[in-house]
């Protein structure tokens, strides 16, 4: 999925704006970052990773920031408005969906789906889509996508299933050092018991589908789904014929798909073929 984005409105960096608001807050209130960890009960050096940009608070910290302040609602609405910026409004209905989804099951075929990218890997992407922007642009692009991976980083994370045609671990994506530190990035996510990746290799012959899709579930029960062209953006249907094809459709492809094990055997190999 691109989600391409017009980062024009609001600010770009969306951790760092959050932060810049916490620290604030944590002055006004005549605190250090010590003291501050007492009220809030996150530690030090959390408080410090969220005033310096460099995670974006979850929603239970912004609720924390509420009840420290005395303002119901505030921080939590203002990160929510936060971790929906940089992505186009046609995206935001997945986004909302894939933050509470119990489930993400999807199909890739081009590239590796957004919450298994590397910030180079995601950069060469974006890069290749929008060759004229700047580099700032393309970083504000990046760290919307890297935003996303919070969804794995829920007390409760959704069962995160993906089938990688065996294209998408050859193809060159931002050169060989890119690649390879990207399949292993992805081997390491392999081993999470929240995340089950298959390849579907060439041997299997024509795939169910021809282009990618995205399956949400919710409280494990299939929900939506999701599917973009490259002109018109992308949409989410929850239509029950849409959902029940879909669902079929991935059936066909798990079952013409390689083993976790035989999986991960292939992804180390095509790693070490890239490394060479």
């Amino acid at each position: 999925m691109s989600e391409s984005a017009d980062q024009s409105s609001g600010p770009s960096n969306a951790a760092e704006y959050f932060g810049e608001e916490a620290r604030e807050l944590r002055e006004s209130l005549g605190y250090s970052q010590d003291e501050f960890s007492d009220v809030i009960h996150y530690g030090q050096p959390q408080i410090s990773k969220v005033e310096r940009g460099v995670v974006l608070a979850s929603v239970a910290f912004a609720e924390a920031l509420d009840k420290a302040a005395g303002t119901p609602g505030l921080y939590k609405r203002l990160r929510e408005r936060l971790s929906r910026n940089g992505h186009p409004e046609w995206f935001v209905p997945y986004v909302d969906l894939e933050r509470t989804a119990s489930g993400i099951t999807d199909y890739s075929c081009t590239f590796l789906m957004g919450l298994l990218q590397t910030p180079e890997y995601a950069a060469a992407v974006f890069r290749s889509a929008h060759p004229r922007e700047d580099a700032d642009t393309i970083k504000a692009r990046v760290e919307t996508r890297m935003l996303r991976h919070e969804v794995m980083r829920r007390e409760e994370p959704p069962l995160l299933w993906v089938i990688v045609h065996e294209s998408v671990l050859r193809t060159l994506v931002g050169g060989k050092a890119v690649m390879v530190a990207q399949l292993e990035h992805l081997a390491m996510l392999m081993e999470s018991p929240h995340v089950t990746v298959q390849v579907l290799p060439f041997k299997a012959g024509a795939p169910a589908s021809h282009l990618p899709f995205t399956l949400l579930s919710l409280d494990d029960k299939p929900k939506a789904v999701y599917t973009e062209t490259p002109t018109q953006g992308g949409q989410v249907d929850d239509s029950t014929s849409v959902v029940n094809s879909a669902c079929q459709m991935f059936d066909r492809l798990r079952m013409a798909a390689l083993s976790d094990e035989e999986s991960l055997d292939l992804v180390r190999k095509i790693t070490e073929e890239h490394a060479r």
